[in-house]
Order: C-alpha cells, then sequence, then structure tokens
C-alpha cells in the first residue's frame, strides 16, 4: 500500500511542478526584482557588491507586512527546498543565512531544476519503510512519517506557484 502511496506523492508533485515550471518559465529579472506592494512587502537585496543577494526574514505573517516580490517569493521557495534537503538527505549544516538568492531568473531556474531533480530522484528511491517511518523526518516536522513531508512539499510548491501566478497577473495583466 506505502508503494501506492509513494506513486500518488509523486504524481501530485509532478502536477505542482508543472505549474510551477510554468510561471518559472516566464519569469524575468525584472518580474523578479519588480515589488508588488510598492515600498512594503518582503523582498531580496543585493549586498554592496551585488554578488550576493540576501532575503528579508519575516517578523510575522500579517496582512500588515505587505505583499512580497517574485524574488522573495522564489527565494523561499529556494529557502524550504533546500533545507528539507539538508535535513532529510544531507548533513543538516544549512543555515537560513546559507541560502541566497540567486540574483537572476535564470538562476532561480536553474537551482528549482536541480532541486527538483534531486527530491524526485530521493523520493523515488524511498521503500514503505522508509515512507511510513520518521528517520528522514527531521524538518519542518519532527516524529512524524515521512511521507507527510513529502506531502507538505507538495502543498509548498503548489503554493509558490499560486503566489507566483498571481504577482505575475497583477505585473503584466494591467488594471
Amino acid at each position: 500500500m506505502t508503494s501506492d502511496l509513494r506513486s500518488v506523492l509523486l504524481r501530485q508533485h509532478q502536477m505542482a511542478w508543472k505549474l510551477t515550471a510554468m510561471h518559472l518559465g516566464e519569469l524575468t529579472t525584472e518580474d523578479c526584482l519588480w515589488r508588488p506592494g510598492g515600498e512594503v512587502g518582503l523582498h531580496v537585496w543585493p549586498d554592496g557588491e551585488g554578488r550576493r543577494w540576501s532575503a528579508d526574514w519575516p517578523g510575522s505573517e500579517g496582512y500588515e507586512i505587505g505583499p512580497a516580490s517574485l524574488g522573495w517569493i522564489t527565494w523561499h521557495m529556494l529557502y524550504w527546498w533546500r533545507t528539507v534537503m539538508d535535513r532529510s538527505f544531507g548533513g543538516a549544516a544549512l543555515a537560513r543565512e546559507d541560502i541566497d538568492w540567486p540574483g537572476t531568473a535564470d538562476g532561480v531556474r536553474d537551482e528549482a531544476r536541480r532541486l527538483h531533480r534531486l527530491w524526485v530522484s530521493a523520493v523515488e528511491g524511498l521503500d514503505d519503510k522508509a515512507l511510513a517511518g520518521t528517520a528522514l523526518t527531521r524538518w519542518p516536522f519532527e516524529g512524524r512519517p515521512f511521507a507527510d513531508v513529502i506531502a507538505w512539499v507538495n502543498i509548498e510548491l503548489m503554493k509558490t506557484a499560486s503566489e507566483m501566478g498571481y504577482v505575475l497577473f497583477l505585473k503584466r495583466g494591467g488594471t
């Protein structure tokens, strides 16, 4: 039965990935740096030399912080995906501050595609015991079946696709 669960989770992931990839394919660096809320909302920022880009970290998730830019939305996707990969299949050494925004839409696309390939490969290699067990479940949950983490990744990916699509609609759809 768990093998069926893995197949369902992978099919669900593929649907979420298709929507995400559709928006990523349309994305420009200009889109990423546009701020739908003007001067408010979560965003990405270059260092003084423009070689590294960091991201705002919200003090709350309230509406008063304003809408996030596509730069921040794509950074957040890379953040949670890299973090779950590191905690579940890596050395669990990656900190939020270690995860930069790539600085361009092409960089975002490349990193997202890389993470997608790594994630699918990792999930395809899991047996029934790993899916039902908690050994790989270290972030964002603990003590739950790893299948819950896979489902969470699917939800986060779909949420990212939705957020990207809406900001692109606002930017390109006109008034």
